[in-house]
């Protein structure tokens, strides 16, 4: 497979980056965000591109891929609407409809979240932002699309968040995220597992669109994971 990855710099597309350098079955592996990656890896393609809502400048260069990995989200404190919409929604649906006509045969596998807002006329503003952008990708005609709504996931093999809180939380919980990881999987899950079940779901496909979390363990564990 030739893999697309967004994102792949935040603690999330930093495994996913991982494990599809690690699998035999891809063969190339190209990134696009606004920072490099800081890694070197045969089959790894940069692509630095610091206008994430037009890629007009990128034409011919994103073709010809069998899978995109849209990893790339923000936290929502302290954002208004408008700013968490642009990153949340506008971003993901831009690269989408860049993509779309180029790759028509592409799987498109969105990391959302736990509790997003399918209806989009909740309160809580990030679940309905999360919602909205879910359901616009879920309408885009690629060969497939999916929505992976993890909870909280455990990063490993030396990856951390790039946001401060978040590095201090993980820290804390480390000792026992594995233990709630394999006690409670419709809560907690892993970058690893998260990875596996985008390259589950690029070759193989599975029933359902949207996954939470307790479906990314599942399927990270019939992978191998």
């Amino acid at each position: 497979m030739k893999v697309l990855i967004f994102g792949a710099t935040g603690m999330v597309g930093q495994g996913v980056l991982r494990e599809c350098l690690l699998d035999d079955g891809v063969r190339t592996v190209v990134t696009v965000g606004r920072h490099p990656t800081g890694q070197k890896h045969p089959k790894l393609r940069e692509i630095i591109h610091a206008d994430l809502l037009n890629y007009r400048a990128l034409e011919g260069r994103l073709s010809g891929f069998d899978a995109c990995f849209f990893c790339l989200g923000v936290a929502s404190a302290g954002m208004s609407e408008a700013d968490y919409s642009r990153i949340t929604y506008d971003i993901p649906l831009a690269a989408a409809q860049a993509l779309l006509p180029r790759n028509p045969e592409m799987t498109f596998v969105h990391v959302s979240g736990g509790g997003a807002d399918s209806s989009e006329q909740g309160r809580v503003m990030w679940a309905r932002v999360k919602g909205k952008a879910e359901n616009a990708l879920l309408r885009l005609p690629f060969k497939a699309v999916y929505v992976l709504r993890p909870g909280a996931i455990r990063p490993m093999h030396g990856i951390k968040s790039s946001t401060r809180a978040y590095r201090i939380i993980y820290s804390l919980l480390a000792p026992i995220l594995p233990l709630l990881e394999r006690r409670y999987p419709q809560y907690v899950t892993s970058t690893e597992c998260v990875g596996r079940t985008m390259l589950t779901l690029a070759r193989d496909g599975t029933q359902g669109r949207i996954l939470d979390c307790a479906d990314i363990n599942r399927i990270a564990t019939l992978s191998g994971g």
